[in-house]
């Protein structure tokens, strides 16, 4: 059974749309002690919310772990991991930070409470929300 991810990236540098045109891609770039163990923690056909920061702020698109966590082949120090990441659908909405902030279900969903945070997990009762929000 899968479990389900929120990762973020700002579009200018990476996209969703670029995610969906490359259709598999290495996800690198994370440094965040706290994001790398959920990086670690990642399985193959683990579910991915792609989240675009910056002017956005908002989820976008669903990905699927395709490869589990391996060392950052660019970097020497082993702490350091990356997942491979493909492509499944594009949301048919955008859901917005702003409209996850409105309802009291997400008090508690790291995107609210750890702004910075790059990688975390998401419970199945918030993606599921988060999904019927997209449509």
């Amino acid at each position: 059974m899968p479990r389900y991810w929120l990762v973020k990236t700002e579009p200018t540098e990476y996209s969703f749309e670029q995610l969906m045109k490359d259709k598999q891609t290495v996800w690198e770039g994370v440094s965040n002690p706290l994001a790398l163990k959920h990086l670690r923690a990642m399985e193959k056909g683990d579910l991915v919310l792609v989240y675009h920061t910056g002017n956005e702020k908002a989820i976008v698109g669903i990905a699927e772990v395709s490869k589990s966590a391996y060392p950052d082949p660019r970097k020497r120090d082993a702490r350091h991991v990356v997942i491979d990441l493909k492509a499944k659908e594009k949301l048919q909405s955008p859901v917005t930070l702003a409209s996850l902030k409105a309802k009291k279900e997400f008090a508690s969903f790291d995107l609210v409470r750890i702004p910075r945070l790059s990688v975390m997990p998401v419970e199945k009762k918030l993606w599921e929300l988060i999904l019927r929000m997209s449509r």
